[in-house]
């Protein structure tokens, strides 16, 4: 869990070493990084990230339809920022922030079934 003024970018290295086994890593253009392209190679995933326009490297490796399946995540991120307290990270500790985001996960997977 990072601070607010931390872009998720910065601890990427650190999430990707903690994901077991992946075949894919997908990404938008904000994480079009040489360094998180080469950490996801060095544990054996395909990083799906677009390049950003201003690059000058090909991207042979991205897969339109694989990335098209992003929306689906970023779906579950938007219901759970109807949870106002989650939205806005009024917790001051971690763990508490936790627990509220897997009550709200619990309450979404209810609405679902």
């Amino acid at each position: 869990m990072t601070g607010g003024e931390v872009h998720d970018s910065q601890v990427t290295s650190q999430l990707i070493g903690l994901v077991g086994e992946a075949e894919y890593l997908i990404a938008d253009k904000g994480y079009d990084a040489e360094d998180i392209r080469e950490v996801a190679q060095n544990h054996h995933m395909i990083p799906i990230i677009p390049r950003k326009s201003n690059s000058k490297k090909l991207n042979i490796e991205f897969d339109h339809y694989l990335y098209g399946l992003r929306h689906l995540v970023e779906n579950a991120f938007a219901r759970l920022k109807h949870f106002r307290g989650i939205a806005t990270r009024f917790d001051k500790l971690a763990r508490n922030y936790k627990s509220m985001l897997f009550l709200a996960c619990s309450f979404i997977w209810c609405k679902t079934k």
